[in-house]
């Protein structure tokens, strides 16, 4: 889904570098209110996490694979404005350090994979919050689905980019039949991903998912034929952070792992996008990216022969670049939180 240049002529680019820099306002100071000092480091961790899992494509349909775009997994961990940033420092990193997605299409990705991935997702999460029952289950559901709508939802955007200023003239039917039909396919892959790690620190953690706040249930014991709440079981005041470090860690470490081994086995084909820019003609007018030359372009480290040394070093360093520069930005964003602002449990 990483549009490079040269599909969107520059005054639509323009428009959608003005929308994304928008959403980006909008978000930093909504994020003001979501981040506190338990998910200001977990922010720079979902962003890390997210790059990391981006390299791992996923095999779809024959000759096609797809990757998690990550909107929903980051709206539902650490909220729908902190999630825009997460997204949008990803492609940040990606444009710059590895020649992925135009730099002139920056305001194009950060529109169709940060912005609308993450307000259709939440939004569809919310929705099914407030019929679910309560309880840590519906929270992963809901997670499946939104993540799953969001994709589609993505390659609709996009469609809908390339009608208004697409370089090429191909039928836009044929596009978004094309587009929709493969991104449902890459939508189950990001559901399942998304619904497995939500699920994941949900069970260790619930309190640090955005999109859990507020349906922890007290235990209730049966006394006398009656049910009666449980007595709270006090936490000790150095045990959260403790926690806290424990999960960051074991974050950090997965995406290490991820980025650095499991990529060498990620599938080689095209990502939805690029085998339908290819099989309609959308990419006959690309250009090279500006980065093209840069010493991590492609997802592998210059001067080293060694795919599969090449392609770890270059996982291994986008992931530390990514959580040193998503933490630097959310720790910035917290401690402009106003002392009078309390955090936001619902988001948009």
């Amino acid at each position: 889904m990483h549009v490079p240049d040269g599909f969107i002529d520059p005054p639509t680019s323009a428009v959608t570098g003005v929308i994304a820099a928008g959403a980006l306002a909008v978000s930093l100071r909504g994020a003001r209110r979501e981040l506190d000092e338990k998910t200001a480091p977990l922010a720079g961790l979902v962003a890390a996490f997210i790059f990391a899992v981006q390299m791992l494509n996923f095999p779809v349909a024959a000759g096609t694979s797809g990757h998690l775009l990550g909107g929903a997994l980051a709206a539902i961990l650490v909220g729908p404005y902190t999630g825009v940033l997460c997204v949008s420092v990803v492609l940040l990193m990606q444009g710059v350090l590895f020649a992925d997605g135009g730099l002139t299409a920056l305001g194009v990705n950060i529109t169709d994979m940060a912005l609308v991935t993450t307000v259709v997702s939440y939004a569809v999460f919310r929705g099914l919050l407030a019929v679910l029952p309560r309880g840590r289950r519906s929270v992963t559901v809901a997670s499946f689905v939104a993540a799953l709508v969001s994709v589609p939802a993505a390659a609709c955007a996009f469609t809908l980019i390339y009608a208004v200023g697409g370089t090429t003239d191909v039928s836009i039917g044929k596009v978004a039949t094309a587009m929709i039909g493969v991104h449902v396919l890459i939508g189950v892959g990001e559901a399942v991903i998304t619904a497995l790690t939500v699920g994941a620190v949900i069970a260790v953690r619930p309190d640090l998912v955005h999109g859990a706040r507020g349906l922890r249930q007290r235990l209730r014991l049966r006394v006398d034929g009656e049910l009666v709440d449980a007595p709270a079981v006090p936490v000790s005041p150095a045990a959260a952070p403790a926690s806290r470090r424990k999960v960051w860690v074991t974050g950090l470490v997965a995406s290490l792992v991820l980025a650095g081994f499991v990529s060498f086995y990620a599938s080689a084909s095209p990502d939805g996008l690029e085998k339908v820019a290819h099989d309609k003609g959308i990419d006959t007018r690309a250009k090279e990216h500006a980065s093209a030359g840069s010493p991590l372009a492609d997802y592998g480290v210059k001067d080293v022969s060694d795919a599969r040394l090449s392609g770890g070093l270059a996982g291994v360093i986008g992931v530390g670049v990514t959580v040193v520069a998503g933490s630097a930005v959310f720790w910035a964003v917290r401690r402009r939180r106003g002392t009078d602002v309390s955090p936001v449990s619902h988001g948009l």
